[in-house]
C-alpha cells in the first residue's frame, strides 16, 4: 500500500493490466485521441451533463490548451489519469481518473470518459474494476465515489457490477432538452466486498 500519510497516493502512476484493456498513464500526446473521440461522439457531452440540450455542442478547447492540461495531469498528485487502451486494436479508447483527494478520509471521486469505439464489448467494466481494485488494494483507498445522471442506466449498470452501491438521487441535477434530469450518487468502500473476487 503506498503511504496516505503526506504524500498524495497519486504520484505513483501505473500501468494496470486486463484481459479487454491495458491502462497506462495518461500523456500530453493523448489529447489528440481524447479530442478526435469527444468530437466523433455526441453521447460522451450528453452522458456527462456537459450540455444542456442534444443541439448543443460542448465547448471547444483548442488542441494546444488541451495537451498542457494533459501534460500536467500526467505528472499531477492530485489525481491518477490513465488511458484505456484495447487490447485487441492497440487504440485509445478514452480514460478513467481518480480525483477530488480527500486526504483525511482515504477517499477520492471517480469518473470515466469511453469513446463508442469502447463501448458494448466490456471494456468500460474491465477497465472501471482495474481501477477501482487499484485504488482500494494498492492506493489504500477507503471510499470511492461517483456521480451517474438518469438517462445513463447502461453505466450504472455497469459501476454496480464493479461493486459500486446506489447511495442516493440528487434531484433534477440537470437542466436538458426543457426537462430535468435526476443525479444517481454511488459509492465503493475498501470494506466492501469485491465482485471480481473469488469468496474466501
Amino acid at each position: 500500500m503506498l503511504g496516505c500519510v503526506g504524500s498524495t497516493p497519486f504520484s505513483e502512476k501505473p500501468t494496470l493490466c486486463g484481459t479487454l484493456v491495458t491502462l497506462r498513464p495518461i500523456q500530453a500526446a493523448d489529447a489528440d485521441a481524447i479530442d478526435a473521440l469527444i468530437r466523433a461522439d455526441d453521447e460522451i457531452a450528453r452522458l456527462t451533463g456537459s450540455v444542456h440540450s442534444s443541439a448543443e455542442k460542448p465547448d471547444e478547447v483548442p488542441i494546444e490548451r488541451l495537451r498542457q492540461i494533459y501534460g500536467e495531469w500526467a505528472v499531477a498528485d492530485d489525481r491518477l489519469v490513465l488511458a484505456v487502451i484495447d487490447n485487441s486494436s492497440g487504440t485509445l479508447v478514452g480514460e478513467v481518473v481518480l480525483n477530488d483527494w480527500d486526504h483525511g478520509n482515504r477517499a477520492c471521486g471517480f469518473r470515466t470518459l469511453l469513446g463508442a469505439a469502447g463501448r458494448g464489448r466490456g471494456l468500460g467494466t474491465e477497465a472501471t474494476r482495474l481501477i477501482v481494485e487499484h485504488g482500494l488494494t494498492t492506493m489504500g483507498l477507503h471510499r470511492i465515489t461517483l456521480e451517474v445522471y438518469d438517462f445513463n442506466p447502461r453505466a450504472r449498470h455497469v459501476y454496480e457490477k464493479v461493486g459500486f452501491v446506489h447511495e442516493g438521487i440528487g434531484r433534477q441535477a440537470l437542466r436538458f432538452d426543457d426537462g430535468w434530469v435526476d443525479v444517481h450518487y454511488m459509492a465503493v468502500l475498501g470494506t466492501d466486498a469485491r465482485p471480481w473476487s473469488p469468496p474466501a
